[in-house]
């Protein structure tokens, strides 16, 4: 880190600089400022009992990552990046699972009292399944705007598409995550 005569602490470039030059304690400052943004971002996406896991492999994939991290990027912007990569492995091999556990319910079929408990499942809950019924392209545009409050134009850095794009995931994730709500019998 360089010397901060003033008040003011480091900024996020000046705590990346200091990490390229093996500094732990700089890298333990970011991963203060930014956990809790991370953590929120994943826990909407991700099952809660692997939220802890998960958080922990973005921020070593970021450690490893920061020798070859460009010095025009910015350190949020390239974390968000690598949260979405793993949120959307995390997704896909639990789409895989969930497929294969169907596939034996199906052959194991019994009555089913699903719809009784639905009725009781928390808020959050019902909104991580809306989540996972929607692509992870859509899902982490509408996490990362409406539950993060993330500028779209960030949100196109981060995920290196256009604008318009990002707009456009938001816009159908909303009709998909209503078409969702209302087969749940929940109406907004």
């Amino acid at each position: 880190m360089t010397a901060n005569t003033s008040s003011t602490p480091p900024s996020d470039a000046e705590l990346v600089g200091a990490c390229q030059c093996g500094r732990t304690d700089a890298f333990r400052e970011l991963y203060r400022r930014h956990q809790k943004s991370v953590r929120a971002m994943l826990g909407h996406l991700c099952d809660p009992d692997m939220l802890e896991d998960l958080v922990q492999e973005v921020f070593i994939k970021a450690w490893n990552g920061l020798p070859k991290m460009r010095g025009s990027a910015q350190f949020s912007t390239w974390l968000y990046r690598i949260a979405w990569n793993v949120g959307a492995d995390y997704r896909r091999s639990m789409a895989q699972k969930r497929k294969r556990m169907q596939q034996q319910e199906i052959a194991h079929a019994t009555t089913d009292s699903a719809t009784n408990s639905l009725q009781h499942i928390h808020h959050r809950d019902l909104v991580r399944r809306g989540l996972q019924h929607i692509s992870s392209d859509h899902a982490i545009a509408i996490v990362l705007h409406d539950l993060q409050d993330i500028p779209q134009a960030e949100i196109a850095d981060i995920l290196q598409i256009p604008i318009g794009t990002v707009k456009s995931r938001v816009f159908h994730a909303r009709q998909m995550l209503r078409q969702f709500f209302h087969q749940e019998g929940i109406s907004l």
